[in-house]
Order: structure tokens, then sequence, then C-alpha cells
């Protein structure tokens, strides 16, 4: 059996595809493989294919492999429109159709996880399966916690507040719906430090916080639009809920977790998968909120060995 190669921090050159008239940039790696799925991968809140790069070098021994940065993220445009999991899964969708060519094995961290299970269980002719490493979206019953939704709750009052806290939390809700708060507080999250920071809350192991990780997500925040992407993905309204997407998927479904995210309860939040979709296949990991970055020497061997097994 081939094994993947050494995870690499070099990243990769890309390329751009027109869509909708707006540029998605993404990378390509490895020979197609007449026998087996393509591999595409999908990055989180506020990352990019640069997040992918220890997995793309991994991977692409084995595997042709594709990331991409969604719209509104990375080195992609950065376009005023409403944000949110529809669109996202059209542009995966429309990828894997125009670009990619054949059904292929959708990844996603986070964010990403969310649009990758909206792709797979809304257009399942796009996708030979799903592998969601912490993945976001809203159940039913329960709202979990993304990105966004983490930093949110920086901002705002605990939940079962006071009457006096609702008082505050609304005035809280209402002044950043103001421009000005706006532009405030996306100057101060995108600031070196305070990206440094977050991630210091988010990696388990402090060592995977490199300089480069850091400027590769503070580099798109200054693009132009950034602020206004920012903003649609606080405010837009919640996509499916993740119980109904997973009452319509039909493809296998791998289930990767840094179980020591302090975002989600990973083991709390598996039940809930195992509860609309018992076949998955699931393991969890000594890492963070971004497992496939923080222990790839680990994610790399079970994501080939998982894609061979089912696809």
């Amino acid at each position: 059996m081939q094994g993947t190669t050494a995870a690499s921090t070099t990243p990769i050159p890309g390329q751009y595809w027109q869509w909708r008239g707006h540029k998605i940039y993404y990378v390509r790696a490895g020979a197609k493989q007449p026998q087996r799925p393509p591999l595409l991968l999908v990055h989180g809140f506020g990352a990019s294919t640069d997040h992918w790069r220890k997995n793309i070098t991994g991977l692409c021994v084995d595997f042709e492999v594709f990331a991409i940065d969604l719209l509104g993220f990375g080195r992609s445009a950065k376009p005023k429109l409403q944000y949110g999991g529809d669109l996202w899964r059209d542009q995966l969708r429309d990828f894997i159709s125009e670009v990619i060519g054949q059904k292929a094995v959708l990844a996603g961290n986070s964010l990403g996880g969310y649009a990758c299970l909206c792709v797979a269980a809304q257009c399942p002719d796009s996708a030979a399966g799903v592998v969601l490493f912490n993945s976001a979206g809203p159940f039913s019953e329960i709202q979990s916690t993304s990105e966004p939704e983490a930093l949110q709750s920086q901002i705002q009052p605990p939940k079962q507040p006071s009457a006096l806290q609702k008082l505050v939390g609304n005035g809280v809700k209402w002044m950043f719906k103001q421009r000005l708060a706006q532009f405030l507080l996306f100057q101060y999250v995108r600031q070196r430090w305070v990206i440094r920071r977050t991630l210091e809350k988010v990696y388990l192991d402090q060592t995977a916080i490199t300089d480069q990780l850091v400027e590769e997500i503070y580099r798109p925040a200054y693009d132009t639009g950034a602020l206004d992407v920012f903003v649609s993905v606080f405010s837009s309204p919640q996509g499916e809920k993740v119980d109904v997407l997973l009452k319509q998927l039909t493809c296998p479904l791998l289930l990767l977790w840094g179980e020591a995210d302090p975002w989600m309860n990973a083991r709390e939040r598996s039940q809930k998968f195992h509860l609309y979709y018992p076949e998955l296949t699931e393991h969890f990991l000594r890492a963070g909120h971004c497992p496939h970055d923080e222990v790839p020497e680990q994610v790399n061997p079970i994501f080939r060995d998982w894609v061979l097994s089912v696809c």
C-alpha cells in the first residue's frame, strides 16, 4: 500500500475560475486517477486554500486534489452579496461540474464543512463522499457554535440573561448593526495579534501557530470588500439545519473531530450526527478546531484510507 508524502508548509500556486462574473481562486495538485475520485478541500471562516497546504501535499500522491477559496475569502473575489450556505453550495456544485468534471469527495472544516454537507445532501450528483472536520451548522434542537458565532459570543452577554443583561444585549446587537461599529470591530479582529490570540484559543498544539499561518489569515482580511463579507456572514439568515441535510444525504460520511475544540463540544455534537446518520465513520483526534492543519500526520492517512475503502 502506497503511503502519503510528508506534509509541507509551502503554498501551492493556483489559478482562477470565473463564476457568475467573479474570480474564484483554486489549487490543483496530483494526477487524475481513473479508479479514484478527486478530492475537493474547503476552508473555514477567515481561512483559504493555504490552510490545506499540509493536506494537499500529503494526499496528492494518491489522488487528484483540489482546494478552493469560497467566494468572499482568500484570494477569491469579495463582492457585496448575502453570503451563506446556499451561495457556497452553488459555487462548489458548479466548480465540480465545470472544472473537476466528475463526482468528488468534498472535505470541509467548520463553515466549509457545512458548505460541503449542503452540496452532498442537496446536489447528490456532485458528491462521491463527504468528510467533515469540526463542521459548523445548526441542528434543529441545538444551535452549534461556528467561528463567527464564537466571535460574536465574546461581545454579547451569556445565555439566559437577566432583564438588565437582555437590555444591554439588545443594545449591543443594535450597536453592531451600525456601520461604524461594524468597521471598528472588523479593524480589531483582523489585527495580527488578535488573529494569533484567537488561534491560540482553538489550537491545542501551540507550535502549529506559525507566523505563516497568521499571515495567511491576515492578508485577505485587507482585501477590498472584506468588511462587507464579514458583516454579511454575521447578519445573513441561517441556512438549512444539519439534521435536515443529513436526512437527505445518501453518500458515505466521515467525521474527523478535534476534540479539544473550545467552540463546540465534539462528543455531544457527534451524538447528533449519529442520531440522523448512523452509518457514518468517525475518529476523535487530540487537536482543536482545525485538526487537518494541527495534526495532518494523523488526518491524511485516515482520510486516504477511508476514501479508498468506500469510494
